[in-house]
């Protein structure tokens, strides 16, 4: 077996690995789409290769900035990288020479690539071959999309997420609505709006931190959202731990679970009846489907969650707009039926009255298609007062 080292490096898309054969002319044999850190990236890259960790050669330093330059918006063409394929099949191979053959801001199909191989009706197994792709980007599987420009899959750590990313650098609107996910991001959607509309520029300004918190899936963030309402944070969280720990073993209760738990049991960690009933429902949509999955709802857009969520009893459009914000990292919502953020909009108008949510919705079309950014500033406006 060849030698192997790898090497953890920082892209503006998050953290990255690359692994080599050691040798005169080493090889690219994995490579680490960005993880949760660097070091999930790492102990992912380091139990596929069984490499150890090193400073890479000059060769693959080389390929180092290019993925750097990439990421940060400057597309590169990788299909010069010289790749190490030992132990991978013939088809496989076919596969991933096909798909190095598109370029950046190009797509193609699974059926597509089949037709390519001269192995019309082979797309399901064109499909299997790029999900075990153990050189993602370099071979860029990224690029190869279901038919009729559905999204497909996508096995890298962030999913269908990662894909849209990475097509999005490389100049291609597809797939999945515009989010937030970094203080980057952020920076340069507040620098857009602030030439949408001047009279934000100053309160654009102001230092301001968000990420999404990307942990929760719909079903879990929901029911964190279900018990928060009406009660302040310290009450809220001292139920919800009593309530998780009716089910040891679990950081939330599986929806059957929860079906299948009495209405009293739920009682005794301090649930309300109308809670209980809006916890169950959720739980019961989870499973049918309306709910979609962590996976499935990255593809929705935003009008679609809100009319699959807003049919939970107890969930109104404010809760599934606050899902869109703060878990999804939606770039255009706008949720004027929060009182916060229309006093923040009569603060930086000068209003006299804190403007209806009409008004308020008015106001916001010429923030489209930034107005989560707007609310984000809007609401530290009224924080900046209360502290």
């Amino acid at each position: 077996m060849k030698p192997t080292a790898y090497y953890i490096f920082e892209t503006a898309l998050g953290p990255c690995g690359i692994a080599w054969c050691e040798g005169e002319r080493p090889a690219v044999t994995s490579f680490q789409l960005p993880d949760i850190d660097a070091r999930a990236t790492e102990e992912r890259i380091a139990r596929e290769t069984g490499g150890r960790p090193s400073n890479p050669p000059p060769a693959i330093a080389a390929i180092v900035e290019r993925v750097r330059r990439h990421f940060e918006g400057y597309p590169e063409d990788f299909r010069d990288v010289e790749v190490d394929l030992d132990g991978v099949g013939p088809f496989a191979r076919q596969v991933y020479a096909a798909a190095r053959a598109i370029p950046a801001g190009k797509t193609a199909t699974y059926g597509e690539i089949a037709e390519t191989l001269a192995r019309p009706g082979a797309a399901r197994a064109v499909g299997y071959a790029l999900g075990k792709n153990p050189i993602p980007l370099i071979i860029p599987c990224h690029r190869v999309v279901a038919a009729g420009g559905k999204p497909g899959g996508f096995s890298a750590p962030g999913g269908l997420t990662t894909k849209s990313r990475m097509l999005a650098v490389e100049g291609v609107a597809w797939g999945l609505p515009p989010t937030l996910k970094s203080a980057q991001d952020l920076r340069r959607a507040a620098a857009k709006l602030k030439s949408q509309d001047p009279r934000l520029a100053d309160w654009l300004s102001q230092p301001l931190s968000f990420k999404p918190n990307t942990e929760h899936s719909p079903y879990t963030g929901l029911f964190s959202a279900i018990v928060h309402q009406q009660l302040t944070p310290k009450a809220a969280a001292a139920i919800l731990s009593r309530v998780k720990a009716l089910f040891p073993g679990a950081t939330f209760p599986e929806p059957g679970e929860l079906l299948g738990t009495p209405d009293h049991v739920l009682k005794s960690a301090g649930l309300s009846q109308p809670k209980i009933n809006a916890l169950k429902d959720l739980a019961s949509k989870t499973l049918d489907g309306t709910v979609p999955t962590a996976e499935i709802i990255v593809a929705l857009n935003d009008d679609e969650i809100v009319r699959r969520l807003s049919s939970i009893r107890g969930v109104g459009r404010w809760t599934v707009e606050m899902l869109l914000i703060f878990n999804l990292g939606r770039t255009d919502v706008f949720p004027v039926d929060d009182y916060a953020l229309r006093k923040g909009i009569a603060k930086v108008f000068g209003m006299p009255e804190v403007p209806s949510p009409k008004k308020a919705l008015a106001l916001g079309d010429a923030w489209q298609p930034y107005r989560t950014v707007a609310s984000l500033y809007l609401w530290n406006v009224v924080n900046a007062e209360i502290f």
